[in-house]
C-alpha cells in the first residue's frame, strides 16, 4: 500500500550496517511513532550529529506524533551539534517543549555514550559508532537491556538543551 493512511510501517529487526542503514532505521522509527501513536520515545546519543533530525520527513513524523500525553526524552553529552546543524528539530523542540524532556550527561565519554532509541515494543542500539552498525529488536529481554542502559544514563543526567533562552 502506498497511501499515507495505510497500515503502520514495518520496523526493521535484526542487524543493520552502515550510515545510510542507520539513518533509514531512524526515519522508519519516527514514521512508526506517528502511525502507531507511541506514548513515549527515549533517544540517546553523545551529540545526535549524524541522526537525521534535520530532515523534513523526520520533522513531519515528529509533528504528527506530538499529541497531549505523549513524552519524548532525549539525552546527550552535548547539544552543540543539534543547535548548529538540526534547525528543524530545534524549532520542533521549541514548539513541543511541554512534551520533551532534554537531559545532558557529562559523565559519560563520547566513545561509551549509548546511541539508542527505545519505544513501546521496539528498540534500536548502535553498537559501533564508527561503522554505524547495530541492532533493532522487538525481543522483550533485549529491549529491557537497552531501556536499563538508558535509565542508568538518565539517572546521572541533568536538564539540558533549554527550549528557549531567557536573558536580560
Amino acid at each position: 500500500m502506498d497511501s499515507e493512511g495505510a497500515s503502520p510501517s514495518v520496523l526493521q529487526t535484526g542487524r543493520f550496517s552502515g550510515r545510510e542503514a542507520f539513518v533509514q532505521v531512524l526515519r522508519d522509527a519516527f514514521a512508526a511513532a506517528a502511525q502507531r501513536g507511541w506514548q513515549e520515545i527515549v533517544v540517546s546519543d553523545a551529540s545526535f550529529e549524524d541522526w537525521p533530525l534535520q530532515e523534513r520527513l523526520v520533522a513531519e513524523s515528529l509533528g504528527a506524533w506530538a499529541k497531549p500525553g505523549r513524552r519524548f526524552v532525549m539525552v546527550a553529552a552535548s547539544y552543540n551539534a543539534v543547535l548548529r546543524n538540526q534547525a528543524r528539530f530545534v524549532v520542533w523542540r521549541r514548539t513541543w517543549s511541554h512534551l520533551i524532556e532534554c537531559r545532558q550527561s557529562r559523565h559519560t565519554d563520547a566513545i561509551n555514550f549509548p546511541s539508542a532509541m527505545h519505544a513501546p515494543g521496539w528498540a534500536m542500539q548502535r553498537l559501533d559508532l564508527v561503522r554505524s552498525t547495530g541492532v533493532c529488536t522487538e525481543l522483550p529481554e533485549r529491549r529491557l537491556q537497552i531501556r536499563e542502559t538508558l535509565d542508568e544514563l538518565l539517572r546521572g543526567s541533568s536538564p539540558g538543551f533549554a527550549a528557549s533562552v531567557l536573558g536580560l
